[in-house]
């Protein structure tokens, strides 16, 4: 009777478990942050922070206008450290804590792709 007990028990965890590890993950793609993007003196500013993949990992900002990536780091030491956007050939190594900015020009209409340097980490940015 005592190993049937605990059996279920043992069961029950692992199914709370795996229903807490999966709520809200849906499609796979985090929510958006409508507070990470902000334009500043005529510059749009999109900020994520780094460190186990980044956050968030998609982002809604406005096309057509300077736009700048600000990469946040806080003890970042896994590959979110090396960003590569390979649509514009860009490939750079974040500080462990820091801010970078990664000029991205004027982008156009349409969904621009990043990652982390071993493809593990995707984000992305959705200009409207």
């Amino acid at each position: 009777m005592k190993t049937v007990t605990i059996s279920i028990m043992i069961s029950l965890l692992m199914i709370i478990g795996a229903i807490a590890l999966s709520a809200g993950k849906g499609d796979g793609v985090q929510a958006v942050d409508a507070n990470n993007v902000t334009i500043v003196d005529g510059k749009q500013i999109i900020e994520i922070k780094a460190g186990g993949g980044y956050s968030p990992q998609k982002s809604i900002a406005q096309a057509g206008i300077p736009t700048i990536i600000r990469f946040d780091t806080k003890n970042t030491f896994d590959c979110s450290a090396s960003v590569r956007i390979p649509s514009m050939n860009i490939s750079q190594i974040l500080p462990q804590t820091g801010t970078t900015d990664i000029d991205i020009g004027n982008p156009k209409v349409g969904i621009f792709q990043g990652m982390c340097g071993m493809g593990m980490y995707p984000f992305e940015v959705d200009f409207k």
